[in-house]
């Protein structure tokens, strides 16, 4: 599992003061990305490669809300690695209480859009282990 932390900024939130819904994508996403910086590989040499990760799934369930100035955890882990596709699971906590959970499914494609093997720097996230 790898944590972040995200400060929810008011830019973030809807007019009844909640995060818009549209930002926990966000959120996820910056967990995903660092989860894989921690590991050693990089979205950005990947896409130079000519590797793409696309979401072909998204499964967010929104448990409680999160307001402005709210410090948030993001939980990243991978719960699944195929050949083809790989799954992370999110858990979001405001102190104890969970605001979302999701899993998202990812899939690895190149330049033309044909689906490719997960490269091995993504596997390698899977072998973290608790690093905050």
């Amino acid at each position: 599992m790898f944590s972040i932390e995200i400060r929810v900024r008011y830019v973030e939130c809807d007019p009844m003061g909640f995060v818009h819904h549209s930002h926990y994508l966000t959120y996820m996403e910056l967990g995903r990305t660092e989860m894989l910086r921690a590991s050693g590989g990089r979205y950005r040499e990947m896409e130079e490669a000519g590797q793409f990760v696309v979401v072909v799934r998204s499964d967010v369930r929104y448990r409680k809300p999160a307001r402005y100035d709210d410090l948030l955890v993001v939980t990243t882990e991978v719960s699944k690695i195929t050949a083809a596709k790989m799954v992370h699971r999110y858990t979001i906590r405001r102190d104890e209480t969970i605001i979302v959970e999701a899993d998202i499914t990812l899939a690895v494609i190149d330049r033309d859009g044909r689906l490719q093997r997960v490269p091995e720097e993504l596997g390698s996230m899977a072998d973290m282990r608790d690093h905050t």
